[in-house]
Protein backbone atom coordinates (compact mmCIF):
# COMPACT_ATOMS: atom_id res chain seq x y z
CA UNK A 1 0.00 0.00 0.00
CA UNK A 2 2.95 2.82 0.74
CA UNK A 3 5.77 3.13 -1.49
CA UNK A 4 9.31 2.41 0.66
CA UNK A 5 10.21 5.34 -1.71
CA UNK A 6 7.61 7.89 0.09
CA UNK A 7 8.44 6.61 3.11
CA UNK A 8 12.17 7.22 3.32
CA UNK A 9 11.40 10.86 2.16
CA UNK A 10 8.78 11.20 4.91
CA UNK A 11 10.95 9.35 7.24
CA UNK A 12 14.29 11.75 6.20
CA UNK A 13 11.72 14.63 6.95
CA UNK A 14 10.58 13.64 10.02
CA UNK A 15 14.36 12.77 11.41
CA UNK A 16 15.66 16.23 10.52
CA UNK A 17 12.32 18.43 10.62
CA UNK A 18 13.49 19.92 7.38
CA UNK A 19 12.74 19.21 3.70
CA UNK A 20 16.13 20.77 3.10
CA UNK A 21 18.34 18.73 5.15
CA UNK A 22 15.89 15.73 4.04
CA UNK A 23 16.48 16.93 0.35
CA UNK A 24 20.74 17.06 1.29
CA UNK A 25 19.96 13.34 3.10
CA UNK A 26 18.64 11.65 0.27
CA UNK A 27 20.38 13.37 -2.63
CA UNK A 28 17.02 14.65 -4.66
CA UNK A 29 15.86 17.93 -4.35
CA UNK A 30 13.84 19.53 -1.96
CA UNK A 31 10.73 19.46 -4.30
CA UNK A 32 10.76 16.17 -4.81
CA UNK A 33 11.17 15.44 -1.09
CA UNK A 34 7.91 17.79 -0.70
CA UNK A 35 6.16 15.51 -3.74
CA UNK A 36 6.29 12.33 -2.42
CA UNK A 37 5.91 13.27 1.38
CA UNK A 38 2.04 14.76 -0.65
CA UNK A 39 2.11 11.57 -2.07
CA UNK A 40 2.00 9.89 0.68
CA UNK A 41 -0.09 12.13 2.40
CA UNK A 42 -2.93 11.41 -0.45
CA UNK A 43 -2.16 7.60 -0.15
CA UNK A 44 -2.74 7.38 3.56
CA UNK A 45 -5.81 9.68 3.77
CA UNK A 46 -4.05 12.07 6.25
CA UNK A 47 -2.23 14.43 6.99
CA UNK A 48 0.98 13.87 8.10
CA UNK A 49 3.37 16.97 8.73
CA UNK A 50 2.50 20.26 9.52
CA UNK A 51 4.31 23.43 7.41
CA UNK A 52 4.44 26.66 8.01
CA UNK A 53 7.19 29.47 7.72
CA UNK A 54 8.68 28.76 11.13
CA UNK A 55 8.75 25.15 11.42
CA UNK A 56 8.21 21.57 10.52
CA UNK A 57 6.20 19.32 12.75
CA UNK A 58 4.65 15.44 12.71
CA UNK A 59 1.01 15.78 13.16
CA UNK A 60 -0.58 12.58 15.74
CA UNK A 61 -0.90 10.61 12.14
CA UNK A 62 2.49 11.79 11.83
CA UNK A 63 3.88 10.36 14.70
CA UNK A 64 1.89 7.29 14.46
CA UNK A 65 2.89 6.91 10.22
CA UNK A 66 6.59 7.51 11.35
CA UNK A 67 6.62 3.88 13.82
CA UNK A 68 4.69 2.28 10.57
CA UNK A 69 7.01 3.70 8.13
CA UNK A 70 10.38 2.18 10.18
CA UNK A 71 8.69 -1.49 10.60
CA UNK A 72 8.20 -1.42 6.96
CA UNK A 73 11.40 -0.21 6.32
CA UNK A 74 13.40 -2.59 8.51
CA UNK A 75 11.47 -5.09 6.63
CA UNK A 76 12.08 -4.13 2.83
CA UNK A 77 15.69 -3.69 3.90
CA UNK A 78 16.27 -7.03 5.30
CA UNK A 79 14.19 -8.59 2.57
CA UNK A 80 16.64 -6.85 0.32
CA UNK A 81 19.74 -8.13 2.32
CA UNK A 82 18.51 -11.75 2.00
CA UNK A 83 18.19 -12.10 -1.18
CA UNK A 84 20.86 -9.68 -2.39
CA UNK A 85 23.51 -10.17 -0.07
CA UNK A 86 24.74 -12.95 -1.24
CA UNK A 87 25.79 -11.54 -4.65
CA UNK A 88 26.96 -7.42 -3.67
CA UNK A 89 30.36 -8.10 -3.16
CA UNK A 90 33.44 -5.25 -3.34
CA UNK A 91 35.68 -3.57 -0.47
CA UNK A 92 34.11 -1.24 2.02
CA UNK A 93 36.21 1.12 4.17
CA UNK A 94 34.19 1.79 7.38
CA UNK A 95 35.44 4.55 10.15
CA UNK A 96 33.56 4.65 13.85
CA UNK A 97 33.89 6.88 16.40
CA UNK A 98 35.87 4.93 19.42
CA UNK A 99 33.08 5.57 22.42
CA UNK A 100 30.37 4.83 20.05
CA UNK A 101 32.48 1.37 19.25
CA UNK A 102 31.44 0.81 22.62
CA UNK A 103 27.01 0.39 22.05
CA UNK A 104 25.45 -2.48 19.88
CA UNK A 105 28.26 -1.57 16.87
CA UNK A 106 30.36 -4.79 17.65
CA UNK A 107 27.20 -7.10 16.76
CA UNK A 108 25.79 -4.98 14.14
CA UNK A 109 29.04 -5.75 12.19
CA UNK A 110 29.08 -9.34 12.63
CA UNK A 111 25.26 -9.34 11.23
CA UNK A 112 26.34 -7.29 8.51
CA UNK A 113 29.48 -9.74 7.42
CA UNK A 114 27.27 -12.87 7.63
CA UNK A 115 24.56 -10.88 5.46
CA UNK A 116 27.19 -9.67 2.65
CA UNK A 117 30.00 -12.69 3.20
CA UNK A 118 31.68 -11.23 -0.11
CA UNK A 119 32.29 -7.49 1.03
CA UNK A 120 35.51 -6.91 2.61
CA UNK A 121 35.06 -5.08 5.53
CA UNK A 122 37.75 -2.45 6.37
CA UNK A 123 37.61 -1.07 9.82
CA UNK A 124 38.83 1.80 11.12
CA UNK A 125 38.26 3.31 14.92
CA UNK A 126 39.22 6.97 15.83
CA UNK A 127 38.06 10.03 16.76
CA UNK A 128 35.32 11.98 15.43
CA UNK A 129 36.79 14.76 13.88
CA UNK A 130 39.54 13.01 12.22
CA UNK A 131 37.34 10.71 10.90
CA UNK A 132 35.26 12.84 9.21
CA UNK A 133 38.46 14.51 7.59
CA UNK A 134 39.68 11.39 6.32
CA UNK A 135 36.13 10.79 4.55
CA UNK A 136 36.43 14.11 2.67
CA UNK A 137 40.21 13.34 1.74
CA UNK A 138 38.51 10.42 0.18
CA UNK A 139 40.08 8.03 2.57
CA UNK A 140 36.73 6.02 3.49
CA UNK A 141 33.35 4.95 2.34
CA UNK A 142 31.49 5.97 5.60
CA UNK A 143 32.02 6.88 9.04
CA UNK A 144 29.90 7.11 11.94
CA UNK A 145 30.70 9.65 14.22
CA UNK A 146 29.55 12.61 17.07
CA UNK A 147 28.55 15.88 15.76
CA UNK A 148 26.82 19.52 16.99
CA UNK A 149 23.76 19.18 17.89
CA UNK A 150 21.41 20.04 14.23
CA UNK A 151 24.38 20.71 12.14
CA UNK A 152 22.64 19.11 9.70
CA UNK A 153 25.11 16.63 7.83
CA UNK A 154 24.55 13.10 6.80
CA UNK A 155 21.79 11.13 8.13
CA UNK A 156 20.66 11.14 11.64
CA UNK A 157 20.97 7.64 13.54
CA UNK A 158 20.21 9.45 16.89
CA UNK A 159 20.52 12.11 19.30
CA UNK A 160 21.66 11.70 22.75
CA UNK A 161 22.74 14.02 25.63
CA UNK A 162 26.39 14.55 26.86
CA UNK A 163 27.04 13.82 30.53
CA UNK A 164 29.19 14.52 33.19
CA UNK A 165 30.53 10.62 34.18
CA UNK A 166 32.89 9.56 37.07
CA UNK A 167 33.47 6.02 39.12
CA UNK A 168 31.45 6.00 42.12
CA UNK A 169 34.34 6.14 44.33
CA UNK A 170 35.11 10.07 43.41
CA UNK A 171 34.74 12.60 45.90
CA UNK A 172 35.35 16.08 45.03
CA UNK A 173 34.70 19.14 47.34
CA UNK A 174 32.29 21.99 46.43
CA UNK A 175 34.71 24.40 45.39
CA UNK A 176 37.67 22.30 44.41
CA UNK A 177 38.76 22.12 40.62
CA UNK A 178 36.75 19.72 38.60
CA UNK A 179 39.49 17.17 37.68
CA UNK A 180 38.89 16.20 33.71
CA UNK A 181 39.43 13.20 31.90
CA UNK A 182 39.95 14.61 27.96
CA UNK A 183 40.55 13.94 24.55
CA UNK A 184 43.24 15.68 23.19
CA UNK A 185 42.53 18.79 20.68
CA UNK A 186 40.39 18.56 18.54
CA UNK A 187 37.61 16.72 20.18
CA UNK A 188 34.05 17.46 20.03
CA UNK A 189 33.40 16.35 23.87
CA UNK A 190 36.46 18.74 25.23
CA UNK A 191 35.17 21.54 23.45
CA UNK A 192 31.80 20.89 25.06
CA UNK A 193 33.48 20.13 28.72
CA UNK A 194 35.69 22.92 29.05
CA UNK A 195 33.19 25.75 27.20
CA UNK A 196 30.51 24.45 29.90
CA UNK A 197 32.39 25.03 32.84
CA UNK A 198 33.41 28.19 31.80
CA UNK A 199 30.07 29.76 31.27
CA UNK A 200 29.33 28.42 34.68
CA UNK A 201 32.30 30.07 36.51
CA UNK A 202 33.85 26.58 37.66
CA UNK A 203 37.70 25.57 38.05
CA UNK A 204 39.01 22.86 36.37
CA UNK A 205 42.22 21.06 35.90
CA UNK A 206 43.63 18.21 33.23
CA UNK A 207 44.42 14.92 34.64
CA UNK A 208 44.10 13.09 31.80
CA UNK A 209 44.32 13.66 27.95
CA UNK A 210 44.12 10.69 25.69
CA UNK A 211 43.37 9.86 22.15
CA UNK A 212 41.44 7.14 23.33
CA UNK A 213 37.82 5.71 24.93
CA UNK A 214 39.84 3.19 26.76
CA UNK A 215 42.26 5.59 28.12
CA UNK A 216 39.15 7.79 29.44
CA UNK A 217 37.74 4.56 30.93
CA UNK A 218 40.93 3.71 32.29
CA UNK A 219 41.12 6.87 33.92
CA UNK A 220 37.56 7.21 35.02
CA UNK A 221 37.94 4.04 36.68
CA UNK A 222 41.32 4.57 38.71
CA UNK A 223 38.80 7.60 40.14
CA UNK A 224 41.34 10.00 38.83
CA UNK A 225 38.94 12.40 37.25
CA UNK A 226 35.63 13.05 35.44
CA UNK A 227 34.87 12.54 31.52
CA UNK A 228 32.36 13.91 29.22
CA UNK A 229 29.92 10.67 27.74
CA UNK A 230 26.84 10.48 25.70
CA UNK A 231 24.28 9.17 28.16
CA UNK A 232 23.92 5.74 26.46
CA UNK A 233 27.78 5.02 26.41
CA UNK A 234 27.69 4.85 29.78
CA UNK A 235 29.50 1.61 31.66
CA UNK A 236 27.83 -0.41 34.32
CA UNK A 237 30.70 0.61 36.88
CA UNK A 238 30.47 4.75 36.03
CA UNK A 239 27.60 6.62 36.88
CA UNK A 240 25.99 10.50 35.50
CA UNK A 241 27.84 12.96 38.33
CA UNK A 242 25.88 15.85 36.75
CA UNK A 243 23.56 16.21 39.61
CA UNK A 244 26.03 15.19 42.44
CA UNK A 245 28.63 17.91 41.90
CA UNK A 246 26.11 20.00 40.64
CA UNK A 247 28.10 20.32 37.41
CA UNK A 248 26.70 22.20 34.41
CA UNK A 249 24.21 20.68 31.95
CA UNK A 250 25.84 19.96 28.72
CA UNK A 251 24.29 19.65 25.59
CA UNK A 252 23.15 17.09 23.04
CA UNK A 253 25.35 15.76 20.39
CA UNK A 254 23.78 13.68 17.09
CA UNK A 255 25.18 10.36 15.89
CA UNK A 256 25.78 10.32 11.90
CA UNK A 257 26.87 8.30 9.33
CA UNK A 258 28.32 10.52 6.42
CA UNK A 259 29.06 8.84 3.27
CA UNK A 260 31.69 9.42 0.64
CA UNK A 261 29.51 10.21 -2.88
CA UNK A 262 32.58 9.07 -4.94
CA UNK A 263 31.63 5.28 -3.14
CA UNK A 264 29.78 2.51 -4.66
CA UNK A 265 26.34 2.99 -2.61
CA UNK A 266 24.89 -0.50 -2.54
CA UNK A 267 27.59 -1.41 0.42
CA UNK A 268 27.76 1.67 1.61
CA UNK A 269 23.56 1.82 1.71
CA UNK A 270 23.17 -1.70 2.91
CA UNK A 271 25.86 -1.03 5.94
CA UNK A 272 24.22 2.16 6.65
CA UNK A 273 20.70 1.15 6.64
CA UNK A 274 22.09 -2.10 9.16
CA UNK A 275 23.00 0.18 11.71
CA UNK A 276 20.50 2.77 11.47
CA UNK A 277 18.16 -0.15 12.30
CA UNK A 278 20.10 -1.64 14.99
CA UNK A 279 19.66 2.11 16.90
CA UNK A 280 16.03 2.29 16.85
Amino acid sequence: MFDPVLLRSFVAVADTLSFTRASTLLGISQPTVSQQVRKLEKAAGRVLIARDTRAVTLTDNGSAMLGFARNILAAHDEAASYFLGSAMRGRLRFGAADDLALTHLPQVLRDFRQLYPQINLELTVGQSGALSRRLAAGQFDLVYVKQELGRGEGRLVRRERLVWVAHRSLRLEPDAPVPLILYQAPSLSRDVALHALEDAGRTWRITCNTREVSGALAALRAGIGIAVLPRVLIPDDLVEVTGTFELPRLVEVDFVLLSNPQSTPGAVEALANTIHAAAR
